[in-house]
């Protein structure tokens, strides 16, 4: 019973901890509730995120803010075309006596902002995209493990296509989330405005510490999740695979590819820390259709016929909620 209780009073917890994430970074963004939402569910559930939005809409300043909210090391990569996997990893170097000594490279840290990764050549997005997946980094035939925890947030620019390498779809299942960011409302803008062009000086408290983010991702595994829901989780999946049994007439019509096993992982995940959030003990089918865009829009690959009707991925996937 105990155990139990200290389970519920941890989900209590982390509640209120992502009241006071959001309370905090919104001193700094104004708006964006649900794309800032979407990043802390995914670093709750120990999974990456890709923001697609156009210049200006503050993708950079939202990454650096909830790494300062949080007490965790942060470091920004500029992917350019020149860069080198070397660049991301890190290498071994020779030192004054003559032995090899490995210098770390920017992706050790506990929170990485991969800034235009659609900018850099394969190599080099290979190279952060093993990261990701395997926690560690190989140079030299050495393993180095990645410091915990370990959060890659990645922005691309969704019009500016030429001189780019679009990520491959096997590179983009690597993302939890696809978390899309919009213009703001008039009314936040004028908000925006007023609090950049002054010399306002705004001082942000730590709210969680890393240890304490490694026990909440923790937390989040333990969570129970209904038969029903885990099944919804993999029948929403399955009904995106054209040409296969489950296939809904959408898919059939408008998808060359489907998402793969790892969406149904992610929406079940997803939906375990949207509860949790939300100060629930266990999901409901409502949680998995809340985080259900931001884990499939970009495990489905549109035909040209979605394409050549103005089907976009979004209307997919709200037709088969």
């Amino acid at each position: 019973m105990s155990k139990q209780k200290s389970d519920v009073e941890a989900i209590d917890a982390l509640a209120q901890a992502y009241k006071d994430l959001s309370k905090e970074i919104g001193k700094i963004i104004v708006g964006q509730e649900s794309v800032v939402r979407a990043v802390i569910i995914s670093l709750f559930s120990n999974g990456h995120s890709l923001l697609v939005g156009v210049p200006g809409l503050a993708k950079t300043l939202l990454v650096s803010t909830i790494a300062e909210v949080l007490d965790l090391e942060f470091k920004r990569i500029q992917f350019t075309p020149d860069l080198m996997p070397s660049d991301i990893t890190g290498s071994e170097i020779l030192d004054e006596d003559r032995h090899f000594r490995f210098l770390r490279g920017p992706v050790f840290a506990n929170i990485v902002l991969a800034d235009e990764i659609n900018r850099t050549p394969p190599k080099t997005q290979a190279a952060l995209l093993e990261a990701m997946q395997e926690r560690v980094v190989t140079v030299g035939g050495s393993r180095h493990a990645l410091p915990a925890p370990f959060f890659v947030l990645a922005t691309q620019n969704p019009i500016e296509q030429e001189g780019t390498y679009p990520l491959p779809e096997a590179q983009l299942d690597r993302f939890m989330f696809n978390i899309p960011l919009n213009y703001p409302a008039y009314a936040e803008e004028v908000e925006v405005v007023k609090n950049t062009t002054t010399s306002r000086n705004v001082e942000l408290k730590h709210v969680l510490t890393g240890p304490e983010i490694i026990d909440f991702q923790q937390l989040i595994r333990k969570i129970p999740v209904a038969d029903n829901v885990l099944e919804y989780c993999v029948s929403l999946a399955s009904k995106t695979r054209p040409n296969t049994s489950l296939a809904a007439s959408e898919a059939e019509n408008y998808l060359t590819w489907g998402a793969g096993p790892r969406a149904s992982q992610y929406l079940a995940l997803g939906a375990k820390c949207h509860a949790a959030i939300n100060g629930k003990y266990s999901p409901d089918i409502e949680d998995v259709q809340a985080i259900a865009n931001l884990v499939l829009r970009h495990r489905i690959v549109r035909n040209f016929k979605a394409e050549a009707e103005g089907v976009s991925e979004e209307n997919i996937i709200e037709a088969l909620l």
